[in-house]
């Protein structure tokens, strides 16, 4: 069976950012918005979070490497990418 890695990016209640991988976004998103202990340290106290970006991974590597790579990138560059990509023709 193929299991489909994305990374992603969530805006916080307080306008930080929070980037992970995830096989199930639906879920993750929940998970971190319902404070059950299973979403990120860093997110709880900073709900509710919404979802800003996504990104399809071939891979758990890929979407990791890739979460790495978001992850050093600055505020501006983020928010950068986020646009991009609300901008692309559905």
């Amino acid at each position: 069976m193929l299991t489909l890695w994305s990374v992603y990016i969530l805006e916080c209640a307080d306008g930080s950012f929070y980037t992970g991988v995830t096989t199930d976004i639906d879920r993750r998103i929940i998970e971190h918005n319902n404070n059950t202990g299973r979403g990120a340290r860093y997110t709880r106290g900073r709900g509710p979070v919404k979802l800003s970006y996504i990104e399809p991974q071939e891979s758990q590597s890929c979407a990791c490497k890739r979460e790495a790579q978001i992850k050093r990138l600055k505020r501006k560059q983020k928010k950068q990418l986020i646009a991009r990509q609300a901008n692309e023709p559905a």
